[in-house]
C-alpha cells in the first residue's frame, strides 16, 4: 500500500497537516518499506494567496489519492473527513517515520 507521511526532516512525523509542504510517499508492503519520491505541496494554513479554503484543500488531496493513508502528527476535522471521502485514512501517528510505517505494514 502507498502512504503519504507529513514530516519536515525525513525521520520523525512532526508536523500538521496543515502546515506540511510536501509529502513523502512510501510503498509498504508486510516487512518492505520503500521510499517513492517527495511531493511539494502549498502548506493549508496560510494559503489565501493560492485560492479560496476548499480549491486548496481540494487540490492537496489530489496528490495524494493514489495512497491509502496518511501520517501526520495532527489534522483538523474538516482536512480528516476530506481525505476520508477520498478513500485515504488519516492516522495521527507523531512517532518515528519507520517505526509508524512499520505498524501500518502490520495491519495490511
Amino acid at each position: 500500500m502507498k502512504v503519504a507521511v507529513v514530516s519536515s526532516d525525513g525521520k520523525v512525523i512532526n508536523q500538521h497537516f496543515g502546515k506540511a509542504s510536501r509529502f513523502l510517499i512510501f510503498e509498504v508492503n508486510c516487512d518492505e518499506i520503500r521510499f517513492i519520491e517527495a511531493r511539494e505541496i502549498t502548506p493549508l494554513c496560510g494559503s489565501a494567496d493560492y485560492g479560496n479554503a476548499d480549491e486548496v484543500l481540494s487540490r492537496t488531496i489530489s496528490l495524494i489519492t493514489d495512497c491509502e493513508a496518511l501520517l501526520c502528527a495532527r489534522i483538523g476535522r474538516r482536512p480528516e473527513e476530506e481525505l476520508r471521502k477520498n478513500g485515504i485514512k488519516p492516522i495521527e501517528a507523531p512517532y518515528f517515520i519507520h517505526e509508524a510505517l512499520k505498524n501500518i505494514g502490520l495491519t495490511s
